[in-house]
């Protein structure tokens, strides 16, 4: 579906206070006008100090952000539309500690609102599936350590990589850490990412061969240095994820590199509508549900 594009002085006029914020979230939770939550009456009126609607029938205060990724908090709504634009106006991404400088939070709470972002983004991704021609490999991503490299490499985390192979481009990507590279792993993130009957590229790691049970897999012996032959867009984009880990936020922690992972998959997956982004991600975040972060 095509989505406005934007720019940061387009989005400063648009949603630069709080009354024009609170108007978009009212119209995306409301896109019919106002709703009684408890007793469907349709007229209400704005508590504009509460970021409420109170029904004018039952007197019942319907917040605008309960239950969404903006549950309870108590930032205004302006930074966390600057957020949502931040996080994505550049393919580079930005780091916690330079959100909390450019919207005026401490470090801590830009973390928690770039973590809730990236798991809204993973959610959106996660209602499609990859098609046609579809390369599969496995990364390691993490710090650097003496010793074996790759597979068996000790301190990495292992991520699956699936990628739409068009020829002269790539498609659609979805990227899945795992504890391992087994047969279990490989059947859920197959089943997952991939409806059934694809034509699927791999190399002969033996995990790997469950594909063949829903797929139509073409296994290949590929030396490490012909993995760019054999699975040309998925070693391009594993070599970008790297680059996107390094540069952005130099290296990230084995317990949150799913959410990177979701970041990068989102970007990646929308690279051709980059001007778009900002107003497709505000789509999906503020009306998004609650969302409930681990300790990490």
């Amino acid at each position: 579906m095509k989505t406005t594009e934007t720019n940061v002085l387009e989005w400063q006029k648009r949603y630069g206070t709080e009354e024009a914020c609170a108007q978009a979230l009212a119209q995306q939770r409301w896109p019919e006008g106002f709703r009684c939550p408890r007793c469907g009456h349709d007229h209400g009126y704005a508590i504009t100090t509460r970021r409420s609607y109170e029904c004018s029938k039952c007197h019942y205060q319907a917040s605008l952000t309960a239950g969404t990724l903006l549950h309870s908090t108590n930032l205004s709504l302006v930074k966390w539309f600057w957020a949502i634009y931040l996080a994505v106006s550049d393919k580079g991404g930005i780091s916690a500690m330079r959100l909390s400088k450019q919207i005026g939070v401490s470090w801590i709470t830009a973390t928690r609102m770039l973590r809730k972002i990236r798991i809204a983004m993973g959610h959106r991704d996660s209602l499609y599936r990859l098609h046609d021609l579809i390369e599969i490999d496995d990364a390691f991503v993490g710090g650097k350590r003496s010793g074996k490299r790759g597979r068996g490499a000790e301190g990495k985390s292992v991520v699956l990589v699936a990628i739409e192979n068009r020829d002269q481009r790539a498609g659609f990507i979805a990227m899945q850490q795992v504890g391992a590279v087994t047969k279990e792993s490989v059947g859920k993130f197959v089943q997952y990412h991939l409806p059934p009957d694809q034509e699927v590229r791999s190399d002969e790691l033996a995990a790997l061969l469950e594909i063949g049970k829903t797929q139509h897999h073409a296994a290949r012996v590929t030396p490490p240095d012909k993995a760019g032959e054999c699975l040309p867009w998925g070693h391009i984009a594993i070599g970008n994820l790297k680059a996107f880990l390094l540069g952005t936020y130099h290296g990230v922690s084995s317990k949150c590199l799913q959410e990177y992972l979701n970041e990068f998959c989102y970007r990646f997956n929308r690279r051709h509508w980059e001007a778009e982004l900002p107003l497709r991600l505000l789509d999906t975040c503020p009306t998004h549900t609650q969302v409930k972060l681990k300790m990490v």
